[in-house]
């Protein structure tokens, strides 16, 4: 319902009119296409990725990259900064201790854990794909 002051019903002008909508059967068409539609979006995404996410590279680089960058900041004395350092990295990731990130691709992984530990900036940080 709407006023509308061009139908004077009432003492001030005002008036209240119906304006009705699209019939219901091409309402329930249009949200039944719109759901087909977003369905079969969502289904080609699953079938193209399944299990792995778009931009698996990006996370895997970035959780090689956060654990060498936690190891280097809560080693005082070193030790185990340079055990990454000297193989660390490629050993945790052979052994399956690296997570399962690393398993998107495991050279990608390796690389920004030795990015983290050695004190790098990360390779993509602040760029946009």
């Amino acid at each position: 319902m709407v006023l509308h002051p061009t139908r004077p019903a009432q003492p001030d002008g005002r008036s209240l009119v119906h304006h009705s909508g699209p019939p219901r059967r091409t309402l329930l068409l249009v949200l039944g296409a719109v759901a087909a539609l977003l369905l079969t979006g969502c289904w080609l995404v699953l079938q193209r990725y399944n299990d792995r996410p778009p931009w698996a590279e990006d996370i895997t680089y970035e959780a090689g990259y956060l654990h060498g960058k936690r190891v280097l900041q809560g080693d005082p004395t070193g030790k185990l900064t340079a055990e990454l350092l000297d193989g660390g990295c490629v050993r945790m990731e052979a052994e399956g201790a690296a997570g399962r990130k690393a398993t998107y691709n495991p050279k990608l992984w390796v690389t920004g854990c030795l990015d983290g530990a050695a004190g790098r900036p990360s390779a993509a940080q602040g760029l946009l794909p």
